[in-house]
C-alpha cells in the first residue's frame, strides 16, 4: 500500500515540476477486453502525472485494485457480486458461441434476451452507485476534471450529469451504431456503411444493401421500444427531469473508438469521433527462453499461434480433438493457448499454454499465420505486426470483425461448429502459402504505423483537451440542437412541398378561370 501512493506522491511531483496542467480523471468502468484497452489509456495518463480514480463495484472480474498501484479505486457496496456478475456472463458466453446461427429471428431474439439480463444488472449496480449518497458526496467534494466511459455499459454519463463536468467515451461500437447516430449525431448512410453484426462489407449488392436496412430497422426497434424506456426511466428519476439515455450519452464531449482506418471500411466522420484503433499495441520484447526454444525449433516453416481469446479458454472434447487432429498435419510448429483437457490427438508440433505472450509471439519472424477468434485487440496485434489469420469468430462482434479482415483479404474465416479437420487444414495452407494474405496484411500493418500521432498519443490528448477546455462544444455539431424532423429537413421539404402545391393549385385556378372566360367570350360571339 504505501508503494502505491509513493508512486502516485512521485508522479504527482513529476506533474507539478513539469507542465503544471495535470489534471482529475474519474473511469467508469468495463470489463475484459473493455478494461484492457481502457486501462492501457489510464496508464498513460497516470505517467503523465494525472490522478486517475476508477469506481469498482463487488461484482468486479479484471478490475483489480491490487494490480494497478498506480491507479486509485473507489469502492462501493453493490447487491451484485462477482460471482452474480461471471455466472450471467458465462451463460450469456455459452449460449451465444453455440446457438446455430442459420435463423437471422431465432438468433437475434435469442441475443437480445440475453442483452436485457445484462442490462439489469448493469442498471442494478448503476442505481446502488448513483443512490450511495456518501459515494457522490465523496465524488463532488474530489473536483474531477473529466470522466472516462464505455457507452456499451451505461451509466458513465449519468454520473458525469450529476457532477456536471465532462464526458470522454473510450468504446468499440453499439449495435446497429445506435449511439453513434442518435447521440453522437454520426452519420450512418445504409447504402454504403454496413451495420455491425451484418458481416457485410462496404461494397455490397442489392440484396446486401436489404439486409443491411433490415439490421439499422431491427436494432433501432430493439432500442428505442424495449430497452431504452427503463433507462429512460430512470435516468428522469435520478436527476428529477424528464430525459432519456439518447440525451444523456449524446452530451459527451468526445467518442474515441477503438478502431483505425486499417480495420474500419471509408465513412464519414464528426470532428468530435476519434479512431484511435491500435492504442495498446507495441513493439514485441523478447521471449521466455522455453517458448523461444520451441520457436526456433520449427526451423524454416515457422510457427503458428492459435488463441479464442480470454473469456473463452476450452472447447468440448470433440472440438478440440478436431482442432487438434488438424493442427498435427501442419509442418509448422503450434502454440495453442488451451486451458482444457489435453486432446487425445495432439500433435508432437503442438504445446498448449494457459497463459502465452501473444503479442510477443505475433511480433516474433518466424510466425507464419493466427488462428483468432476475432477480438478486437487480438486482430489489432496481428495488424500491427503483419500476420495474415485464420478467423473462428464465436460471439458478439467477432463474426463482423473478420469479415472486415476476409473482405481486406487478410484472413480466412471458419465455422467453429461445422469445420471439419480438412477445412483448418486447409485454411492454414491458404494464408500460408500464398503470399497474397502475407502482403495484405502487411499492407494493413503499414497503414497502422503511418500516423502522424500514435493512437495512444491521440487518445490522450483529446482526454487533456476536454479536461483543459472544460469540455469541446465547438466540436459538437449544430444536429445536437435539432429536432429529428429538423435534422431530416422534413419540416423544410414539407414547406417547399406546400409552396409547390399551392403554386400548382393558383396556377390550375387562374388557367381554369382563364378558360372559363375565353368559353364564355366565345359562347357570346355565337350568339352575336
Amino acid at each position: 500500500m504505501s508503494l502505491k501512493w509513493l508512486s502516485l506522491l512521485l508522479l504527482q511531483l513529476i506533474c507539478y515540476f513539469s507542465s503544471g496542467r495535470c489534471g482529475k480523471v474519474l473511469v467508469w468502468p468495463l470489463e475484459y477486453s473493455h478494461w484492457m484497452n481502457m486501462k492501457t489509456i489510464l496508464d498513460e495518463l497516470v505517467t503523465r502525472g494525472h490522478e486517475v480514480t476508477v469506481l469498482v463495484s463487488p461484482a468486479a472480474i479484471l478490475v483489480d485494485p491490487n494490480k494497478s498501484p498506480t491507479i486509485k479505486f473507489e469502492s462501493f457496496p453493490a447487491s451484485v457480486t462477482k460471482d452474480d456478475f461471471e455466472n450471467v456472463l458465462k451463460r450469456f458466453l455459452d449460449l451465444w458461441t453455440n446457438m446455430a446461427k442459420d435463423s437471422f429471428w431465432t438468433y437475434f431474439s435469442t441475443v437480445e434476451s440475453l442483452f436485457w439480463e445484462l442490462s439489469d444488472i448493469t442498471m442494478q449496480i448503476c442505481k446502488e452507485a448513483v443512490s450511495n449518497n456518501k459515494l457522490m458526496t465523496k465524488l463532488q467534494k474530489s473536483k474531477f476534471d473529466v470522466v472516462l466511459a464505455d457507452a456499451i455499459g451505461p451509466c458513465g454519463e449519468l454520473v458525469a450529469e450529476i457532477l456536471n463536468i465532462p464526458l470522454v467515451y473510450s468504446f468499440r461500437f453499439s449495435p446497429g451504431y445506435f449511439f453513434e447516430k442518435y447521440s453522437g449525431k454520426l452519420p450512418v448512410p445504409p447504402s454504403y456503411v454496413p451495420v455491425i453484426m451484418s458481416e457485410l462489407s462496404d461494397h455490397m449488392t442489392f440484396m446486401e444493401r436489404v439486409k443491411n436496412m433490415i439490421y439499422v430497422l431491427y436494432f433501432d426497434f430493439w432500442f428505442r421500444i424495449l430497452n431504452e424506456k427503463k433507462w429512460n426511466q430512470f435516468y428522469s428519476e435520478t436527476l428529477g427531469r424528464p430525459t432519456t439515455l439518447v440525451e444523456t450519452v449524446g452530451k459527451a464531449e468526445m467518442w474515441l473508438i477503438r478502431t483505425y482506418w486499417d480495420f474500419e471500411f471509408s465513412r464519414p466522420l464528426l470532428p468530435n469521433f476519434e479512431f484511435v484503433g491500435g492504442l495498446h499495441c507495441k513493439p514485441a520484447k523478447p521471449l521466455p527462453k522455453e517458448i523461444e526454444e520451441f520457436v526456433q525449433s520449427s526451423g524454416e516453416h515457422g510457427i503458428v499461434v492459435f488463441t479464442l481469446g480470454s473469456m473463452i479458454s476450452n472447447l468440448t472434447e470433440e472440438r478440440a480433438n478436431t482442432i487438434a487432429s488438424a493442427l498435427a498435419q501442419i509442418p509448422q510448429k503450434v502454440l495453442w493457448r488451451y486451458d482444457g483437457k489435453k486432446p487425445d490427438t495432439l500433435g508432437s508440433n503442438t504445446r498448449l499454454y494457459k497463459w502465452m505472450p501473444q503479442n510477443d509471439l505475433l511480433g516474433h519472424p518466424k510466425t507464419k499465420a493466427f488462428i483468432t477468434h476475432g477480438g478486437t485487440n487480438g486482430i489489432y496485434e496481428a495488424i500491427y505486426h503483419g500476420v495474415p489469420m485464420v478467423g473462428i469468430p464465436l460471439f458478439a462482434d467477432q463474426p463482423d470483425n473478420i469479415a472486415h479482415m476476409t473482405a481486406k483479404g487478410a484472413a480466412v474465416r471458419l465455422d467453429l461448429e461445422k469445420m471439419s479437420r480438412t477445412d483448418l487444414v486447409n485454411a492454414l495452407k491458404q494464408v500460408i502459402n500464398n503470399p497474397s494474405y502475407k502482403e495484405n496484411a502487411m499492407w494493413l500493418s503499414t497503414i497502422q504505423h503511418d500516423q502522424p500521432v500514435k493512437p495512444l498519443d491521440r487518445a490522450v490528448f483529446w482526454i487533456e483537451f476536454v479536461m483543459r477546455h472544460k469540455g469541446a462544444k465547438h466540436l459538437r455539431p449544430a444536429a445536437h440542437d435539432l429536432t429529428w424532423y429538423q435534422y431530416h429537413s422534413l419540416d423544410v421539404i414539407g414547406f417547399l412541398l406546400a409552396c409547390v402545391a399551392t403554386t400548382i393549385f393558383i396556377i390550375t385556378k387562374c388557367c381554369m378561370l382563364c378558360c372559363r372566360k375565353f368559353v364564355k367570350i366565345g359562347k357570346k360571339e355565337k350568339r352575336e
